[in-house]
């Protein structure tokens, strides 16, 4: 039995006899055997199969995000973005056990001399000494022991990925050249955009009625534009960028590689004449619109074939690797306790 299930088993046994989290068993009545105190040092928030999950493990692993919400001052929403946040971070901690599991079944093991040189690579990237590491994992609420525990399950998962996965990943030789094809045709060849925007700001950490007015300033700007207004006019009347909005939203021309990857994913993605939005940024909504494009002379298929087929394949991999964890989840009992 693995340490942290023998550690469960307590918990359980703790709940079964009617105690709160931190509370005494109810005194005995008089002349009665005096009971000793009993108390919960942990709590199951699911079962996975015959394992479990414990609260403290939750706690560990939330601290990282928890900074995400502490400057929100509606404690309403803070509460709804925390609980929101538990519910994502206990459904990962359940795909890894699922994961576990099935590496265990499959025998997939990882040796503490793998778990030292991946610790090791992680103090390197990160430039700290012994004793810098140490006080970073006690500042997220992990020892090493329990930070090892996690490392192990992090290279379990990687292996299993690599053994039980990866093989029923296949890109063809057709699937790369459509894919080049693609590039020709689309943001890849596209070296530079005359970009326009309409923005609405929001606060750094926005509640859900504030997006959802932007959202709706957003669609209305939209849909004057593609009932036949002018963009430019348009941005001079409802943009909330005061730097651009007298010149019509105009950001000028945008070279490739200039640009928040995630905004360059969209913008060089863009046919000319094309209107998209709105897309979140780090002060508000967008909506962009691209008025010319320069296109680039791309590399021949030869020379790109390889990145392509990599990147093909680590697409497949993601999409193959969602489908046996929803199949994992489907054959297993999970009872989810929050």
């Amino acid at each position: 039995m693995r340490p942290r299930l023998l550690l469960a088993a307590v918990a359980v046994a703790v709940l079964a006899l009617g105690t709160l989290a931190g509370a005494a068993v109810a005194q005995p009545k008089a002349g009665t055997k005096k009971a000793r105190r009993v108390y919960v040092v942990d709590r199951v928030v699911a079962v996975v199969n015959d394992a479990v999950i414990l609260e403290t493990e939750l706690t560990i692993r939330m601290a990282p995000y928890e900074a995400d919400v502490e400057g929100i001052t509606d404690l309403k929403e803070r509460t709804r973005r925390l609980e929101k946040l538990r519910g994502q971070v206990l459904d990962e901690l359940v795909n890894e056990e699922l994961i576990f599991e099935a590496a265990n079944e499959a025998r997939i093991e990882v040796t503490p001399k793998e778990i030292d040189a991946a610790i090791a690579d992680i103090r390197s990237q990160n430039k700290l000494d012994e004793a810098q590491f140490q006080q970073a994992l006690v500042a997220q609420g992990y020892n090493i022991t329990a930070y090892r525990f996690d490392i192990q399950r992090q290279l379990t998962r990687v292996k299993a990925m690599n053994q039980l996965v990866a093989p029923k990943v296949n890109v063809t030789d057709d699937e790369v050249r459509g894919r080049y094809d693609q590039m020709q045709r689309r943001s890849e060849a596209v070296g530079a955009v005359r970009l326009s925007h309409i923005q609405f700001v929001l606060p750094e950490r926005p509640t859900e009625a504030e997006v959802a007015a932007a959202k709706a300033k957003a669609a209305a700007a939209m849909t004057r534009v593609k009932g036949g207004e002018d963009f430019a006019e348009v941005a001079k009347l409802v943009s909330e960028d005061v730097a651009s909005r007298p010149g019509g939203g105009e950001l000028g021309w945008i070279e490739r590689g200039s640009l928040d990857p995630q905004w360059e994913s969209v913008v060089f993605a863009m046919e000319q004449g094309e209107l998209r939005g709105p897309v979140s940024g780090p002060t508000g909504l967008h909506v962009f619109y691209v008025s010319e494009i320069k296109r680039n002379e791309m590399k021949s298929f030869d020379e790109l074939k390889e990145q392509l087929r990599g990147e093909l394949r680590r697409r497949e991999m993601d999409k193959q690797t969602q489908q046996w964890i929803e199949e994992l989840r489907k054959q297993s009992f999970l009872d989810i306790k929050l």
